[in-house]
């Protein structure tokens, strides 16, 4: 069942090795078949090393009851759950404490847009969510910072802005489907060091003007986007 899923789940994680985002087991991957109504994720705490698409998890989208796999699923499979539910055109989540991103959720500040290369992926700054209250931490966890996730983008579409930082937790991406999420991870990890150079070098920079936010962003996103061949 889902074989290709699940090697491309697979794939996405051992990516996130790779690409310098995850160091022992923090992080994970997902991809989901809205289809068959399954999304499928790395299993709970196992090294990457030796990591086979055998050892994907199956989990029903609609339950979030396991359907296929001998392992437990990453214990973020609730946040996942919510993302995938309430982001209907999202095919990939991708969920890691890489250093950059990471520090400016600890820090509990959104990434302003400085400058283009942050606004060829996001209309905007990357959005900080507010901090989990002492009952959403103590009750269902996973599942609420999926809600804070999504209550932090009421107004926002969410493929104009694929990824957010959880104050004090870290970083989700998201995309068309798990490989683009392991991509845009990697982007978002760019972008946050950027932006803390940026702000070592002055700190008082303003975020970029609106009309070159707009360009960047549309021309490779918008309608009428041209960047790229046909």
């Amino acid at each position: 069942m889902l074989e290709k899923l699940k090697a491309d789940v697979c794939k996405a994680n051992l990516d996130l090795v790779h690409e310098g985002l995850v160091i022992q087991t923090w992080g994970n991957a997902s991809g989901v078949d809205r289809a068959r109504g399954v999304m499928v994720i790395k299993p709970s705490g196992v090294p990457y090393e030796g990591m086979k698409p055998e050892h994907m998890v199956v989990v029903s989208l609609a339950t979030g009851k396991v359907v296929e796999g001998k392992l437990k699923p990453s214990s973020d499979t609730p946040t996942h759950l919510v993302l995938y539910r309430a982001f209907e055109k999202i095919g990939g989540v991708v969920h890691t404490h890489s250093l950059y991103a990471t520090a400016w959720a600890q820090a509990g500040k959104k990434i302003p847009s400085y400058g283009t290369t942050q606004a060829d992926y996001w209309y905007g700054k990357v959005p900080c969510t507010r901090l989990l209250t002492s009952r959403e931490i103590k009750n269902d966890y996973e599942v609420n910072t999926g809600n804070v996730i999504v209550e932090t983008f009421k107004k926002k579409n969410p493929l104009e802005h694929p990824a957010v930082l959880v104050a004090s937790h870290g970083p989700f991406t998201w995309g068309k489907d798990v490989h683009d999420a392991v991509h845009n991870a990697s982007v978002l990890e760019f972008v946050a060091r950027l932006a803390s150079e940026t702000l070592r070098i002055n700190p008082k920079t303003k975020p970029m003007q609106s009309d070159l936010l707009d360009k960047h962003f549309l021309r490779k996103h918008g309608p009428k986007a041209y960047y790229g061949q046909k």
